[in-house]
């Protein structure tokens, strides 16, 4: 039994609510059960130096976590004076993850700037924020369109990003903090509509697990990122 009660193949209640910041271009509060991502999509007239006179434009990210986001206050990074390794992974992730789905010749010499800063932390922070972000990203998109801007979402699919791991022996979808913490191996999947895959991040935390487990988990983090897509395409009143 799973502490939550959940199936093992059950993802926690999902819930994507856009326009939840009135500043940003596109925005996406990103909830998985207790892991609540707020994910804003920031249009930016102007690229990196490297990318000028390119026509292409640039996607990328931050990510941070706010100090009572978990059961212990935690010093803002900006105090700390540096981001920790953890952060930098994280929020490349999820520019890179958030990339491999953007026409980058779509949208002119502009740049969107991704924030994803996480309000409350249960487990699957970054996995969420790339689901969240990638509605934020649309979003910005469609605000695009409607000011002429782009005559296209320059976007070829969705993409989507679950958890899985080996708890108390079996495989199993979306973990929480409960199961993180005391998973055999744990894995993060990041995965387009269309079933490609963008990166995997597998460890084993105890004994090595093999190819028949690993197999398993990703067969659910495919059918994961399916219910994930659908709850995409309905925040963005694509259904």
């Amino acid at each position: 039994m799973r502490p939550s009660g959940r199936a093992r193949d059950q993802l926690r209640p999902i819930v994507l609510e856009t326009d939840v910041n009135k500043y940003a271009e596109g925005s996406c509060l990103a909830r998985f059960g207790d892991t609540h991502v707020l994910c804003t999509a920031s249009l930016i007239d102007a690229v990196p130096p490297w990318l000028r006179n390119s026509g292409r434009g640039w996607v990328t990210a931050e990510y941070g976590m706010l100090p009572r986001s978990t059961d212990s206050r935690v010093d803002r990074e900006a105090a700390r004076g540096k981001q920790s390794g953890r952060t930098q992974e994280i929020q490349r992730l999820i520019g890179r993850a958030l990339r491999a789905v953007t026409d980058l010749t779509g949208f002119g010499e502009r740049q969107i700037k991704l924030d994803c800063d996480v309000l409350q932390a249960d487990g699957g922070t970054r996995t969420a924020a790339i689901t969240g972000a990638y509605v934020a990203l649309h979003h910005c998109f469609q605000h695009m369109q409607r000011f002429g801007a782009v005559k296209a979402i320059p976007l070829r699919e969705p993409v989507a990003a679950v958890s899985c791991g080996l708890y108390e022996g079996e495989a199993v979808l979306d973990l929480d903090y409960a199961e993180d913490s005391r998973a055999q191996a744990d894995a993060n999947f990041v995965l387009t509509a269309s079933g490609g895959i963008v990166e995997v991040q597998a460890t084993a935390e105890q004994d090595p697990f093999s190819r028949a487990q690993y197999d398993l988990l990703l067969e659910l983090a495919e059918a994961g990122v399916r219910d994930l897509v659908t709850h995409q395409r309905a925040a963005l009143g694509l259904d």
